[in-house]
């Protein structure tokens, strides 16, 4: 069964994570976004666009929510930003799409806190803004949700 923005919700059809992500020049700087819109997220490195995205130090990958069993509620998972930290982010920022759809919830900003790791929950928008400003000088990652 597929959401109003093309996801998957069935938790029964989860894959494996996916070995293929698309490094930076600089292993120890995030990739710029270079452009987001309804459905599109560019990411420096990357040749094709993005629907959803994972960025980190060195490298980004689609975000596929079927690895964690991700919907828009619950929300975003702790495994969702598990590889974010296995890639050295010492920043979290979490889009939550462009209408706010997507779900944050305590569990997974618990799991952060305990790593001792800022996270930033925002709109798509003001999300990619922040996360560009922040892979100027820090090792941030983030999540990016460009639907709903």
């Amino acid at each position: 069964m597929k959401c109003r923005c093309g996801h998957l919700t069935s938790a029964n059809n989860r894959s494996t994570a996916s070995s293929r992500f698309f490094t930076v020049k600089n292993q120890h700087r995030s990739p710029r976004i270079t452009h987001v819109s309804w459905g599109r997220l560019e990411v420096e490195g990357k040749a094709e666009p993005y629907k959803d995205a994972k960025l980190f130090p060195g490298g980004s990958r689609e975000w596929n929510w079927r690895e964690s069993g991700t919907e828009h509620s619950p929300g975003i998972q702790p495994a969702d930003v598990q590889e974010l930290l296995d890639h050295s982010a010492k920043i979290v920022v979490l889009s939550r799409g462009m209408k706010e759809c997507l779900h944050v919830p305590r569990d997974t900003l618990d799991f952060l806190k305990e790593r001792e790791v800022a996270a930033h929950v925002l709109p798509t928008a003001e999300a990619v803004q922040l996360y560009n400003e922040l892979a100027e000088t820090e090792p941030v990652g983030g999540l990016f949700h460009t639907t709903c």
